[in-house]
């Protein structure tokens, strides 16, 4: 098969995008891979890295703030589409998939308007912008919580998970001790997204002393940029390891009983999983404030507490932490429905839709 995957932006839309590809590699290892991203986010640099063949096409999301700034936009946006009709009609694919983050418009709208088989994915409970406009030209769409399926055309739309979450499973476990941790001791995994947070880890400065009397231990992963508020504290307990970055998060995540994070979607689908039960602190800054809603799918299950930023204290985060590690019997009951909400088989289940499309060709 060739394969068209767009993806860009953020994390949350390349992984996922990774996911696939590596499922499509081990399904069909003569399959071509070409993934069309931007020119300066992070898949930019990334994508290359791993040796996939890469087009980056200059690309600006709506300014919501200043409409007349979008002028400029609409004019990126035409220009991508001429750009990308070259790529496309060169590269000759089967299917195209959109993963998620603007440029997946412009991809999926021309090769549509070229007669191309497309499939689009939503992570979040619920839809982009991007996602509701392309729902109407799309061949095929999946969703990773069951929710999201209101959203869009019935005959398209099928509920395959997060295709993340078929990754952590294949994901060799990482012993607590590498990180200085015990092996035999509960381990809470703080971790508050991949590049951290200027306001949570103002909190956690303040929080992270009052965990000396658990009797667990903590990994917090601050984020890169923020590291350098934790290196000179010293009034961080022996039972508390501080990491700028987890480059093993998903090993990591394997041996972890508690973990306390944000609510992006790939997040979700890792947990879900795994099966693992989460105190979650969805990002207040996002759109349509979708990690809340995302957060909420789990609590409604009880297999997630839910704390608001702006609500989060020491006392707060403490005493959910302790009733979720003391307490097996709710422990048990969140972890339980934990898993049923997770598709451990998700990346397969897109992979035999890319299939039959490419089959209808």
């Amino acid at each position: 098969m060739r394969i068209v995957v767009s993806a860009g932006g953020t994390g949350g839309h390349i992984y996922p995008a990774l996911a696939i590809i590596s499922k499509i590699k081990e399904m069909d290892n003569h399959s071509e891979i070409l993934y069309i991203g931007t020119t300066d986010r992070m898949e930019a640099t990334i994508i290359p890295q791993k040796g996939i063949n890469y087009v980056g096409i200059k690309m600006s999301g709506l300014n919501r703030k200043n409409i007349f700034k979008n002028i400029k936009v609409l004019k990126i946006y035409l220009q991508a589409k001429k750009e990308i009709k070259k790529v496309l009609i060169d590269f000759k694919p089967d299917v195209v998939l959109g993963i998620g983050g603007y440029i997946t418009l412009p991809v999926i709208t021309t090769a549509h308007a070229l007669g191309l088989k497309t499939f689009i994915h939503e992570q979040n409970s619920i839809p982009g912008l991007s996602n509701k406009i392309l729902s109407k030209k799309v061949d095929k769409i999946g969703v990773s919580l069951e929710d999201s399926l209101q959203y869009f055309p019935k005959q398209k739309a099928i509920f395959t998970g997060n295709p993340r979450s078929e990754e952590i499973l294949n994901t060799k476990p990482v012993l607590k001790s590498k990180y200085g941790l015990h092996n035999d001791k509960k381990m809470v995994l703080i971790v508050m997204g991949s590049l951290g947070s200027m306001t949570m880890n103002n909190k956690f400065k303040t929080i992270l002393p009052n965990f000396k009397n658990g009797d667990y231990e903590v990994l917090f992963v601050s984020g890169k940029d923020y590291y350098e508020l934790y290196k000179d504290q010293n009034n961080i307990p022996d039972n508390v390891k501080v990491v700028p970055y987890l480059d093993d998060m998903l090993g990591v995540m394997r041996k972890t009983d508690l973990i306390v994070t944000r609510a992006g979607a790939s997040t979700i689908a890792e947990i879900t999983s795994l099966g693992l039960p989460s105190i979650l602190i969805p990002s207040p800054y996002v759109t349509h404030n979708h990690q809340y809603k995302n957060a909420l799918t789990l609590a409604k299950k009880k297999a997630a507490i839910i704390i608001k930023e702006d609500e989060l204290t020491s006392d707060l985060l403490l005493k959910n932490i302790n009733d979720v590690l003391k307490d097996k019997e709710k422990y048990d009951i969140m972890k339980e429905s934990s898993k049923s909400l997770g598709v451990p088989n998700s990346a397969s289940k897109i992979y035999d839709i890319i299939k039959e499309l490419a089959n209808e060709e």
